[in-house]
């Protein structure tokens, strides 16, 4: 019986290196200057990235999974390595200390402002949190509640030239009822706390259906807001353009799924 068993392990063990050998590593660099997609062949959903100096960093969603926030980086955007999380841990953490469906870290973003890292991330069910550092390594600071609230979601800063904060972001019309639009508000000096109430910005219910997930830039004198809408499977990219912060916007398509086949 002693034999059998030793057998069976040592096939066992040869099988398992056997699979090792085989199995390989997605590398998407080609080695030549070239890439092959996708880049990073792992569920980081909702991603948002940066380039600081020479260094590219993402994020992603991380929902009810702690360390939450992963953190990646890269030389060339090709190449990415986990290098960290940015949250230790779930709060409020008496409603997380039972597994939570859906629930947590939706769609954050990352920025770079005065020589320090800020992470905006939403808890569908409770509001939109910030946590920041000086060191993308960390420590991060723990959890500051910008703003509370059910439903908000995806939300973004953006620091202007008038050294006013603003911060938009979209609804999830499971917890708020309400989708498909996206708003603009005021955040104080720190960007800790909201201090004007939201304005919306644009509706996108005749024209992008589900639209969320927006990104914030400045450039040129011109507002941007990136963001998809149409669903996940179906969906587009919109990008819209204003002059002023709380708009008009107008809009225009710039990915498409019908484009892209």
């Amino acid at each position: 019986m002693k034999k059998i068993t030793t057998t069976f392990i040592f096939l066992f063990t040869v099988s398992l290196l056997s699979a090792q050998t085989i199995s390989k590593v997605w590398v998407a660099d080609n080695g030549n200057g070239t890439y092959k997609n996708p880049v990073i062949n792992a569920d980081y959903s909702d991603p948002d990235a940066i380039r600081v100096g020479d260094d590219y960093y993402m994020i992603s969603s991380s929902f009810n999974h702690v360390p939450g926030l992963p953190i990646l980086h890269s030389k060339d955007l090709v190449n990415w390595k986990l290098i960290g999380h940015a949250l230790k841990r779930l709060v409020p953490e008496e409603h997380f200390s039972k597994v939570q469906h859906g629930a947590g870290v939706w769609a954050p973003s990352i920025r770079y402002h005065n020589n320090e890292f800020y992470i905006y991330y939403p808890d569908p069910d409770f509001g939109i949190y910030l946590i920041k550092t000086k060191n993308i390594l960390g420590p991060w600071t723990e959890p500051l509640l910008v703003e509370a609230g059910k439903g908000l979601i995806d939300p973004c800063p953006l620091w202007d030239d008038n050294n006013k904060v603003y911060l938009v972001h979209a609804y999830a019309g499971s917890r708020a009822g309400i989708k498909s639009i996206i708003v603009v508000k005021e955040l104080n000096a720190a960007g800790t706390k909201a201090i004007t109430d939201a304005v919306m910005v644009y509706d996108g219910h005749e024209n992008d259906p589900t639209i969320e997930g927006p990104k914030f830039y400045k450039r040129n004198g011109y507002y941007y807001i990136f963001a998809p809408a149409g669903g996940v499977s179906t969906g587009w990219q919109t990008i819209l353009r204003s002059k002023n912060v709380y708009g008009p916007y107008e809009r225009k398509v710039v990915m498409d799924q019908e484009l892209l086949q």
